[in-house]
């Protein structure tokens, strides 16, 4: 399976050290050279793990190929989406939900950073996803109440 990652979601599983996870649950992962540009910004939150994690993972986008945007689509965001085409890909890691609705336009299926831990743990790669969860909150990231949760009684943890 392959999983083609938006920039956000990368930054919210490095905040939580869960990066490997990505190489657990798909065969291959990759990113257009915007998202990798946009996540290796030095003053970007987490840029040293994520440039050590995106070493080789990072692809041209033919831009012939298209997707249908809104107004608000942003480079990277783009650029996952037609790289996802591109590829045949399986998933586009994405949490914006604006980014998630013109994903589903575009017949692009998605899945979140918290979809992935609660992905590993019903693989049972994770023992739970609380710890994380808190990791994710503790940094500048925000997560709402009823998303964490969701969340947490989806994993069987409340």
């Amino acid at each position: 399976m392959i999983l083609v990652a938006d920039c956000s979601a990368l930054v919210a599983l490095s905040v939580c050290d869960s990066l490997h996870l990505l190489e657990q649950l798909f065969a291959s992962v990759a990113v257009p050279e915007t998202v990798y540009w946009e996540a290796t910004r030095p003053d970007k939150q987490q840029a040293q793990a994520l440039k050590q994690f995106l070493q080789g993972k990072v692809h041209k986008v033919d831009l012939r190929n298209y997707v249908f945007l809104d107004a608000f689509a942003d480079a990277g965001e783009t650029e996952a989406m037609v790289l996802y085409k591109q590829l045949s890909a399986d998933k586009l890691l994405i949490d914006d939900r604006r980014g998630r609705k013109v994903a589903k336009i575009n017949q692009i299926d998605t899945i979140g950073s918290l979809g992935i831990l609660l992905a590993a743990k019903a693989k049972g790669i994770l023992p739970e996803v609380a710890p994380l969860l808190r990791q994710i909150e503790q940094s500048d990231i925000y997560l709402s109440p009823d998303l964490i949760t969701t969340v947490l009684e989806l994993a069987g943890e409340i």
